[in-house]
């Protein structure tokens, strides 16, 4: 049950992060609440996780327990230090994230990957956060290039946090490769598939992926 204790564990920071940006970071009222219903659909998304853990009869702490550290570091090390910083955040490294679990849950049950997908649709946070991101940028050209640093950041925490969990926890690596695990080719279309999905993020915010 790695996988659904990675997501879990996921989810809930997601949660508790985002909810802590509202607070600090949101210029307004107006946008505080926007993020904070971005962070409770978050928690909505972990109590699906955290019961579906229990009916199958694995305590959710001890099934999250593995992969604190990972995701906790990748939460040090992308600490948003403004409002536009955090939006991206919510974004685009929570959607690089998600891409991974993603290809993951390829290689799982039907009902393990249905429920995947449905605890990582992002449609609510893509339309509140693009048509932010893509304001602000316009009121300040300036922005794009540091965004863009700041995403092409994100996704390189990302990728050195994957390699760790695959790392340590090799049945997490055997469902992104797939059969075969050592098929090279099959670990670069998982790439390509990563590299085309941050591509698009990146064009929705009005950021150039190279930075």
């Amino acid at each position: 049950m790695d996988l659904l204790g990675v997501l879990a564990y996921a989810e809930l920071t997601a949660f508790l992060k985002l909810a802590e940006d509202a607070g600090l970071l949101a210029p307004t009222l107006n946008d505080r609440a926007e993020l904070s219903d971005v962070a409770a659909t978050e928690y909505g998304h972990f109590r699906v996780l955290r019961d579906k853990l229990s009916s199958l009869g694995v305590d959710p702490e001890e099934a999250m327990a593995p992969f604190v550290d990972a995701i906790d570091a990748w939460h040090a090390q992308t600490r948003p230090r403004d409002w536009h910083e955090a939006l991206v955040k919510a974004y685009v490294g929570t959607g690089i994230a998600g891409d991974f679990y993603r290809e993951a849950a390829r290689h799982a049950e039907e009902s393990i990957r249905l429920l995947v997908d449905e605890v990582l649709a992002d449609e609510s946070r893509s339309e509140f956060v693009v048509e932010r991101v893509r304001a602000a940028i316009e009121a300040d050209p300036r922005l794009s290039g540091r965004l863009a640093l700041w995403a092409r950041r994100m996704v390189g925490e990302a990728l050195s946090q994957g390699q760790r969990l695959a790392a340590i926890r090799p049945e997490l690596a055997a469902m992104l490769a797939g059969e075969g695990g050592e098929d090279l080719a099959e670990i670069g279309r998982l790439f390509a598939r990563l590299t085309e999905q941050h591509g698009k993020r990146m064009a929705a915010l009005g950021l150039t992926p190279g930075g």
